[in-house]
């Protein structure tokens, strides 16, 4: 959508294929996540109940209230819009895959909200690293600027950086209400940090 001729520095489908069939791969492949969840889940495991919940949850993220949501108003919102989109099309990813965890293991609704709150900062942290990261590689290559909102392209480098290190102290609060799980949740005090920390570091508040 963002019409980048390459993805992770390989041609991109619709570059090939044209735009048509990229889209026809994307309707194809969307599904298939679902049939897997529901023919490999063990369901002397998980109850179905369960896995029910998984795919609601995941239905609900990518919909239209969630990362579709966030992608209309990357492409046709303006700039105050940064906050939905970086909440729409990262948070909402980052928050399934910690409350799917959650539903798998059986967790209470309140631990679920902690992982959701966990999950969604953790995101849009990842990917306001990411734009850091690549507005840093473009001072010194002079890249192509890359399209879509985010808060260096609205803020700049300084104040998307202040925002990375409130949102690694707002997940980290978040996994503070699941300390009755004890050393069971280092690795995902250790995500934050790896998802903050790469390739430059910012001051640890907690």
């Amino acid at each position: 959508m963002d019409d980048d001729p390459t993805r992770r520095g390989l041609p991109a489908n619709h570059t090939v294929f044209g735009v048509d069939m990229a889209i026809l791969a994307g309707d194809a492949l969307f599904p298939l996540g679902f049939q897997h969840i529901v023919s490999h889940t063990p369901t002397n495991l998980v109850p179905e109940d369960r896995v029910l919940k998984i795919i609601t949850e995941i239905a609900r993220a990518v919909g239209s209230t969630g990362m579709a949501a966030g992608q209309f108003l990357d492409l046709e919102g303006g700039p105050n819009a940064v906050d939905f989109v970086q909440e729409k099309k990262y948070g909402e990813m980052g928050a399934c895959s910690a409350v799917c965890g959650g539903l798998l293991a059986g967790a209470s609704d309140e631990e679920i909200q902690h992982l959701r709150r966990y999950g969604q900062a953790v995101g849009i942290l990842y990917r306001v690293v990411d734009d850091v990261l690549e507005a840093k590689e473009k001072e010194t290559t002079e890249g192509k600027k890359k399209k879509g909102k985010s808060y260096v392209s609205v803020y700049g480098v300084e104040k998307a950086m202040k925002v990375a290190e409130d949102l690694r102290a707002q997940a980290k609060r978040e996994l503070d209400g699941l300390e009755k799980y004890g050393d069971k949740v280092m690795p995902l005090y250790s995500f934050v940090d790896y998802a903050a920390d790469r390739g430059f570091s910012i001051d640890d508040q907690v």
